[in-house]
C-alpha cells in the first residue's frame, strides 16, 4: 500500500552564502525524484517569516533548469532573514502559528537551512509538533560561513569563504610586497567570525606562498604590545606583512575591537571596524603606512571562486536531508564526517538536534600556533581540502550567469498573523 503524498516546507535562515542555494537545489531536486511521497515543496519568502506570514512560494512552478541553476547561484534564492523565534515559554503562539500554517497547506516535512539559531528553532518546532499531535518531520540543513556548528566536520558555506579569504589575502599581499620599498608596508583585512576564528585561519594558508602574515583570532585575547612587536618583527624581516583580523577579536575584558555599542536582531553585539582600529594602531605605534579592507559581504557572496568541495557538500547535505525525512527521521541534521585528510575522504552522517542546538564549535587550540598569531600544520591539513577545486558558474558577456526565480506564492488560507 503506497503512502500518501505530503507537502514540504523549505526556508533559508541567517546570513546567506555562496552555496546555500546549492543546498536548496539538493532539497528540491531530491524531493522531485520522490514525487510519489513528496507533493509540493513550498519555500518561505524571507525565511521563517514566510511561514509566519503564510507567504509560501510554490517551487513546483519553477522549471527543472531554473532549479538546477541554483547550484551555481549565490545568495538566498527565496530570501532569508535574521529573525530568532523566542523560547516556547515566552512566545508559544509563534510556534503554534507555524504548525497552523503547515497544517493548512498539508506540510509534513520541514527543512530549515541555517546555522545554530536555526537548529534550535528546528528542534523546538519538532518538539511542539509532537506535543500538539501534528505529524511533522523537522530536518535541519547545516549552513554557516562561521563553521561553528558542532558534530559536523565542516559547514557548507565555510569552504568557499575560506577560499576567498585565502585568495584575497594572497593577492593583496603580493600587491603590498611590490610597493613596500617606498609605500605601503602593512595590509590589514578584516573577516567575519564573531566567536570562532575559522575564517581568519584561512588567511594563514598564504604562508605556504612565502607571505608573512599575522592572524588575530577570537579565541586568543588581544595583547596590543605583543601584536605590535610581531608586526614590527615581520616588517623588519620581510619588508612588509599582512594582518588578518577576525571581527570577533577582543580585549581581555571581553570587549570587541570592533564593537559599535549596538545589537543585531539576535541580541549579538553589532560588529564592524576592527580593520581600521588595528591599522591605525600600527600607524600610531610603528609609523608604517597601511591599507585596510573589510571582506564583509564579498567573502560570503563570491560564488565565482567557490570551492568545488563546498558546492558538492552543500548539495549533498540538502539531498540527504530529504532522504532522512523519507526514512522517517525527525529532529536531525545531516553532517560531514571526515575519514581522512590525504586523500580527502568523508561520508555523510547524521546528528540529533538536541546535540547541535545552542552549541558553538571553536577553533581547537592545537590549530593555532603557540604564539597565537598563526596556524599549525594540523590546521593546514584540515583547511586544505575544504578550499580545493573550482566549480565555476557559466559566464555570458564577461559576467557569471545567475538565476532569479519567479517565486510565485500560493493563496493564503489563514487570517493574518502579527508577531508579538
Amino acid at each position: 500500500m503506497s503512502q500518501p503524498r505530503t507537502n514540504a516546507f523549505y526556508a533559508q535562515s541567517g546570513g546567506v552564502t555562496a552555496v546555500i542555494n546549492a543546498s536548496a537545489c539538493g532539497v528540491i531536486e531530491t524531493a522531485r525524484r520522490h514525487a510519489d511521497r513528496i507533493g509540493t515543496v513550498y519555500a518561505g519568502r524571507n525565511g521563517i517569516l514566510g511561514a509566519l506570514a503564510e507567504d509560501l512560494i510554490d517551487t513546483s512552478l519553477e522549471s527543472a533548469e531554473a532549479i538546477a541553476a541554483l547550484r551555481s547561484t549565490p545568495s538566498g534564492a527565496f530570501g532569508s532573514c535574521r529573525y530568532k523565534l523566542k523560547s516556547l515559554e515566552k512566545n508559544r503562539r509563534e510556534y503554534e502559528r507555524l504548525i497552523e500554517v503547515f497544517k493548512a497547506h498539508g506540510i509534513g516535512y520541514f527543512f530549515y537551512n541555517g546555522g545554530g539559531d536555526s537548529a534550535d528553532t528546528c528542534f523546538k518546532v519538532s518538539q511542539l509538533s509532537q506535543s500538539m499531535g501534528y505529524p511533522l518531520q523537522a530536518i535541519h540543513v547545516p549552513k554557516t560561513i562561521d563553521n561553528d556548528l558542532p558534530i559536523t566536520d565542516c559547514c557548507p558555506g565555510f569552504g568557499s569563504v575560506a577560499k576567498y579569504v585565502a585568495l584575497s589575502t594572497l593577492e593583496a599581499s603580493l600587491d603590498v610586497r611590490s610597493m613596500a620599498a617606498t609605500s605601503t608596508k602593512v595590509f590589514v583585512i578584516e573577516v567575519m567570525g564573531r566567536h570562532a576564528g575559522w575564517i581568519a585561519a584561512a588567511g594563514g594558508l598564504v604562508e605556504d606562498h612565502g607571505i608573512p602574515v599575522v592572524i588575530l583570532f577570537p579565541e586568543i585575547e588581544f595583547d596590543q604590545a605583543k601584536f605590535l612587536a610581531r608586526v614590527d618583527a615581520m616588517v623588519q624581516q620581510h619588508g612588509y606583512c599582512s594582518v588578518v583580523v577576525s571581527e570577533g577579536c577582543h580585549h581581555p575584558d571581553g570587549t570587541f575591537l570592533a564593537e559599535q555599542g549596538t545589537r543585531d536582531a539576535f541580541g549579538h553585539a553589532q560588529l564592524g571596524g576592527a580593520a581600521p582600529v588595528v591599522a591605525n594602531m600600527i600607524k600610531t605605534a610603528l609609523g608604517y603606512k597601511f591599507h585596510w579592507a573589510v571582506a564583509d559581504y564579498l567573502q560570503r557572496a563570491a560564488r565565482h571562486v567557490a570551492s568545488a568541495t563546498d558546492v558538492k557538500q552543500a548539495y549533498e547535505l540538502g539531498a540527504r536531508a530529504v532522504e532522512l525525512a523519507l526514512e522517517g527521521r525527525n529532529s536531525v541534521m545531516p553532517t560531514i564526517d571526515r575519514i581522512s585528510d590525504v586523500p580527502y575522504e568523508y561520508r555523510i552522517g547524521v546528528a540529533t538536534l538536541d546535540t547541535v542546538a545552542n552549541v558553538e564549535k571553536m577553533m581547537p587550540r592545537d590549530f593555532i600556533s603557540e604564539d597565537g598569531f598563526g596556524i599549525t600544520d594540523k590546521c593546514r591539513r584540515y583547511l586544505a581540502p575544504l578550499i580545493e577545486g573550482e566549480d565555476y558558474p557559466a559566464y555570458r558577456n564577461g559576467l557569471p550567469v545567475y538565476v532569479t526565480l519567479k517565486n510565485q506564492t500560493v493563496a493564503k488560507k489563514l487570517p493574518a498573523f502579527a508577531s508579538a
